[in-house]
């Protein structure tokens, strides 16, 4: 089956956002005047914060079968940044037995890819 992209552009403030909910606020991701000293020159977001649109975008095709059976194996490639649209997209891959496989990435609107790996669908009985 086709899945459809999920696009989201990301914010300071959403980062900031996303930071207060994990309590992850290394100063990478919150603090532009510290950011800006490092080799990324500014903030970044949190990984799993683009992550999330590879689920939302898998959630959103497969519901329940993705949220209670749903694996995902990604490797992060580069950041994402304030300013960034963030575009998920999947594309189904042969499988040998049961359920389904999709190559996944997450690339940013400059085509960089910022994440990329394999989601692996359950079959619904």
């Amino acid at each position: 089956g086709r899945v459809r992209p999920v696009a989201k552009e990301l914010s300071q403030a959403q980062i900031e956002r996303y930071a207060d909910a994990t309590g992850d606020h290394n100063p990478i991701h919150v603090d532009e005047a510290f950011a800006r000293t490092t080799p990324l020159g500014g903030t970044v977001a949190h990984g799993m914060l683009v992550l999330a649109a590879i689920s939302e975008m898998m959630a959103a095709s497969f519901g329940e079968a993705w949220l209670t059976g749903g694996k995902l194996k990604v490797r992060f490639r580069g950041p994402a940044r304030p300013g960034d649209t963030i575009t998920a997209s999947a594309q189904e891959t042969p499988r040998d037995g049961p359920g389904l496989v999709y190559v996944v990435e997450c690339r940013n609107q400059r085509g960089e890819v910022l994440i990329n790996g394999t989601a692996e669908v359950p079959s619904r009985d």
